[in-house]
Order: C-alpha cells, then structure tokens, then sequence
C-alpha cells in the first residue's frame, strides 16, 4: 500500500522579554491546548520547536504544560529540535555566538527532557550555507527550510516529498523542504481536506509530508481558537488520522534513519518567498507584487512565477532600516569586545533576538517594547564592563564613517557622522533606557493598499475554515491615508534644517516644509578634540536657482548628567531664513510625560522660550533642553501606521521636537541637554 509519512513539527516563540500577558494568552490558547489535545492519542508522533526563553518562561509559569511536555517526551511521541536558545537569525551573529546559543538549548532540552536534539529549527528560515560548519559542530544533523528554498533553486514541487543532502566544504547537512500547500491549509481548511491532501503525496517512493510551521497558528492567529479548539478542528483532524491506514505519523530523525535522501541540492542565501519581499524597499515591494499579479494572469503558474520572480535576503532588513541596523551593530560590537561574566554573556544573547531586527506581518521592528528590550540587553552588557569617562571614535556600524561614543558612568551617547553629526543612541545607565530609541516614519509596499483603497496579493475567500494572517479584507482603508506620512531623513536628534516661512507645524509634522540646506542627511567630518567632538560639513543654501556656501559646524561633549552643545553656522547667503534644530526622543508612554509641566496633550507652539522640560515617569527622569537665546519650539507626535497579523495599527514612536532660530548668515547657538532624576 501507498503510504504518506506526515512530519508534523511546531515551531513556538515569544520574543524575549515578551509582555507576560501576551505570553500567558499563547500558552492558554495555543500551546498548552495543543498538547492536551494530541496527548489523547498516544501513537501520534510529533516534533516541536521551542525557544530557550519560551521554555523557560514555561517552565517557571506553568507547571501543568512543562509537566505535559515531559509526558510526551517520556512516552516517546514528541520529539525537541533546537536551535538559538533566544532565537538569533543565525546567520546574522558571530559563529562563536551560534554555538553558544545552540548548545545552550541543547543542554536545557538534555536536562528536561532526556533528548539530545539531532534537528534544528532555523529562525525565520534563513539559510546561509555559512551556517553548516557550526550546526555540525553542535551535532545537529538535519535542518528545515521552505520548499521556496529549493524551487529558487531549480526543483519543482514534485521533487520534494522528502529530504536533500547538502555540504558546505566537505562538510555535510540533511535539508527538509516545508510544504507550502501544508503550511497555508493546515489547521485552516477543514481537516478531511487537509487529510487528503496528505494521502495525496504518496507515491511508489516512502513520501514525507513536511510541515513545520508557528504554533501561534493554532489558536492565538485571528479567529483560530474558535476553529482549532471551540469548533473542534484539532480533533476531527487527529481522530482522521489516527484511523487513517494511508498516512503514518513519524519523527524527522526517524524519517532520516529509515530512509536515503533524494538527491543532493545546494540553496541560495534566502529564506521563505515572503520575507523575499518583506525585505524589499517599499516600491520595489510594490512593484514585485504587481509583477507577480501581471505574470499569473498571463498564463504563467504560481511555481514558475516563485523560481524565477525573487525578493532580496533577510540582511537586506539592515540595509532598509536604519534603527536596526544600530541595534544589530551594536550587538556585533559588545560580542567583539566581550568580557568574561555570564550575565553578560546572557545580556548578549538575548540582545541577539531576531524579532526587533525585522518587520512583514508582525509588529517586529515597529514594536517599540521589543527595541526597548534589546537595549535594555545592549545597555546591562556596557554596564557590566565597568567603564567610566570615556570617548571612543570607531566605525561602530561597519559602514566605513566613524562614530563618536560617549561614556560616562551615567550616561552613553553615540553621534554619527555619516548620519549628519546627530545623535543616534542617549541611553541612560541605571534606567538601562535609550531615549533616542526612535523610528523613523518609512514608507511600506502594504501602504499602496491604503492608497489605492485595494488589497492585492494574498488568498481568495474561503467557503468554508478561516483565512490565513496573509489573506485580509482590510475595510475602510480611506481613513487611513491622512494618516500616511513618510519622513525624507532619518529621525536621529540634532537634525539641522533650514527652512522659511513654509516651516509651520502641519508641515513639520507631514514633511513637506521647504528644505534649503543640505545638512539632514549628508555626512559631516568628525575630529576628536580633547574631550569633545567636532563635526563639520561645507554644504549650501541652495535659494534663488544657485547654491550659497554654508559652514555648518557642531561640536558636542558629554557633561556628568547630560550633553553640552554649540551650533554654528554661516553661509553666504544674506536673506532671513530659520535654522530648526529638530530632536526625536522615545518615551515609554506619552501618557506619563509632562512638558514644562503640564500634562502632555498632543501636537503645539510654544513661542519665544529658551528652556524646555519634559518628565517621564516612566524612567523617572527629567530631560530639559538649555538655550543661550530665544527660540519658538514645534513639538507633535511621531506616530507609525503599520500592518499587523489582526489588520493596521497606529503605534506611537515618539516625540518630535523643532527648535526655530532666526538666521541671517550667522548664527551661534550654545546649550544643553540636561537629565536628572524627577525630584532632586
């Protein structure tokens, strides 16, 4: 008889740090369900995926699910794949990194569960042939990717009920290509579909039904609960499986030791076909999309249209934003330039999170807990070096212009040359708190859906289950789009403009005031003077059809408690014009801040002022801008419309700030920024 092995494998994860009760709701809704459900029947086998933090959040918490993951465990039904203990896009992080993480999850999942794991979920799929070296130093033995994977490199769907060999320098890895059909059916059709689709792959051959895929999807994506548990998918499905003579269930491992692979392949640097295009700037996103729709309709089928239309790599998410290129370099730095204390090696590694680093249909990046969390880790490893005054310049970011790194023993503040002379990180120590943890409002490929008031790509209407998070019928997307407003220049603090009469709030805000200089987001020289820094850039005006000579130089020192400042610029340009000096700051919570005390309440001027108060009682701490003349200030929320798995959200980044001088060929501006703790 024909049969068809199903290779079933979860793959659970909570980002580091996670709110608990986002946690808690996951565990009561999807996993702990999950297992209860499939512990009922004791001849179903299973594999699963959890990250090290996630299981330790579990085993701290819960004590009734851990207890039944041993049972599974105990009674050989389930078997543990590993992976970076806090869930690292491998590729991504230093090799000596990798292993550490590795081998960390190997050792928790020895201890607790009596396994020593032979497989190992790859986060997010990416896969680099870099990577083997160091998986087989860590024992692992087999892998699982997408079938993308393999399709971008030239296998067809048919190819693929099973797994390839590969090798990296002589040093060799077994691959499990992922169902794509199975990913986007299962649990969201209903079960007997789903089973005969799995009866369908059996062929002369032993046939593997690969799928590995978020245990979110049963139970906490929208409407699945209801569906899996409530309405009883989960169970129809194992109870048809179980009685089903033409489909036996079975662990990787075992697959591996019973039967040969079917050939050798060698993949490219990717990952799944969607984080191709995630990955991609916004209108290359969009235009993408737009080719795969026109191909289909002419005559083209969805697997020619994926081996030969690609999106980029899962890098190209450093390329795209820069706040997480920071986060990622900064981590890079810290593992560089270690110290031997296994709380930094901790801090380290959960700094080395993958969820803050990206963006597609989950929040990632756009989350400001998750950057909150990630310098938090940054932050308790600098603390943990034990240094004191100090001033670095070094090309932190690998882009090859220098940064300035201040330290002191309360304080840490980078400034970046190739971004304008601006200040890019301004973390406080004891709150282990970066202020300038901002996001910059980006153009997304998913905003041409609010602009053309459509959706396109994703899946048709069901008749009968529930959607994917791929497929949504986004409604009233028309009142989405005044809320669109994309920024030209990164939002660092000390961003110089210069501007006229056009310079008013609503422009500020939506970024459409006149810009006549060339200082937001051009380069300047760094030089490193005793104790301070000086940043320097010979620009223009650019006015009146030609360009006006313009020095525009900034230096800064870090004082005990706070940065001191000087700003001077002059130009040949001889009509009045306004110099703005733009700030971005991150608050925890608008609702806890106070300016010049008063409660926060949105979008103003305040006119002729040289002092400016805001308390957080989030970090407790006061940050107050000093001037050595008047200005008028032009402050509005920072605020983001980003796509998430339940529809669009508006997520707050920030505050922006706008110091307006008067400026006529010379200008001179000398203060500070000061921060002390609410009530000293």
């Amino acid at each position: 008889m024909k049969k068809s092995v199903l290779l079933l494998g979860l793959h659970c994860h909570q980002p580091v740090d996670n709110f608990s009760y986002v946690v808690d709701e996951a565990i009561e809704k999807a996993y702990k369900p999950f297992f209860r459900e499939v512990l009922k029947y004791e001849n179903f086998k299973f594999s699963v995926h959890y990250s090290g933090w996630l299981l330790e959040y579990v085993k701290e918490n819960d004590e009734e699910f851990f207890a039944m993951m041993r049972e599974a465990s105990e009674r050989g039904q389930v078997e543990f794949l590993t992976g970076g203990f806090y869930e690292p896009i491998l590729a991504s992080i230093p090799s000596k990194d990798r292993r550490g993480q590795i081998k960390k999850l190997n050792k928790f999942i020895k201890k607790h569960f009596g396994q020593k794991p032979r497989g190992l979920w790859l986060t997010e799929r990416v896969w680099e042939n870099s990577i083997i070296a160091d998986l087989h130093k860590c024992g692992i033995e087999y892998v699982v990717v997408d079938d993308y994977h393999f399709i971008s490199a030239g296998f067809d769907p048919s190819e693929l009920n099973g797994y390839y060999a590969t090798e990296e320098g002589g040093v060799g890895m077994k691959i499990f290509p992922i169902n794509k059909t199975l990913r986007y059916i299962l649990p969201f059709n209903p079960s007997d579909e789903v089973v005969n689709y799995i009866e369908s792959l059996a062929d002369e051959r032993v046939s593997a039904a690969v799928i590995f895929d978020d245990g979110e999807k049963f139970g906490i994506w929208p409407k699945t609960y209801e569906w899996v548990y409530e309405k009883g998918w989960l169970k129809s499905f194992m109870e048809k499986i179980s009685k089903n003579e033409k489909i036996e269930t079975a662990f990787y491992s075992e697959f591996i030791d019973n039967n040969p692979p079917l050939g050798i392949a060698y993949l490219p640097t990717t990952s799944y076909f969607e984080m191709g295009e995630w990955s991609l700037r916004a209108d290359d996103g969009v235009k993408m999309e737009k080719m795969k729709e026109n191909l289909l309709k002419n005559g083209f089928d969805e697997v020619s249209v994926e081996k030969f239309v690609k999106g980029t790599i899962w890098k190209n998410f450093l390329v795209k934003y820069k706040e997480s290129d920071r986060i990622h370099k900064r981590v890079l730095e810290l593992s560089k330039n270690r110290v031997k204390s296994k709380k930094y090696k901790e801090s380290l590694f959960k700094a080395q999170t993958n969820d803050v680093l990206w963006h597609g249909v989950f929040g990632g990046l756009y989350l400001p807990n998750l950057r909150d969390n990630a310098y938090r880790f940054i932050i308790e490893c600098e603390n943990l070096r034990g240094e004191k005054e100090k001033l670095e310049i070094k090309d932190i970011n690998l882009d090859g212009y220098k940064e300035a790194k201040f330290s002191n023993e309360n304080l840490i503040a980078v400034f970046d040359s190739k971004d304008g002379g601006q200040l890019t990180e301004f973390s406080v120590r004891d709150k282990t708190f970066n202020f300038q943890n901002v996001l910059t409002r980006y153009k997304e490929a998913y905003h041409q859906k609010i602009f053309e008031n459509r959706v396109y790509g994703g899946e048709e209407k069901r008749k009968e289950g529930i959607e994917t998070i791929h497929s949504f019928n986004f409604e009233e997307l028309e009142k989405y789009k005044e809320l669109l407003k994309f920024d030209w220049y990164v939002k660092n603090s000390f961003v110089d403009h210069i501007s006229d009469e056009s310079f008013t709030l609503d422009s500020f805000d939506n970024c459409t005031f006149w810009e006549y200089g060339d200082f937001a987001n051009q380069p300047f020289s760094l030089q490193k003077r005793g104790r301070e820094v000086v940043f320097k850039r010979e620009g223009g005006i650019y006015k009146n059809s030609r360009k006006y000579e313009t020095l525009l130089t900034k230096r800064f020192a870090l004082k005990e408690n706070g940065i001191a400042f000087n700003i001077s610029l002059n130009s040949e340009n001889m009509e009045n014009l306004f110099y703005i000096m733009e700030h971005n700051f991150h608050f925890a919570s608008l609702g806890e801040i106070f300016i010049n005390d008063l409660s926060y309440e949105g979008s103003f001027v305040m006119e002729n002022t040289d002092v400016l108060s805001i308390k957080d009682g989030y970090t407790s701490k006061e940050i107050k801008f000093v001037f050595d003349k008047k200005c008028d200030v032009f402050l509005y929320p920072l605020d983001t419309l980003s796509q998430s798995e339940s529809g669009f959200e508006i997520i707050n980044q920030g505050l922006t700030l706008g110091f307006r001088f008067d400026f006529n060929c010379h200008l001179n501006i000398a203060g500070e920024i000061v921060l002390s703790s609410l009530g000293e």
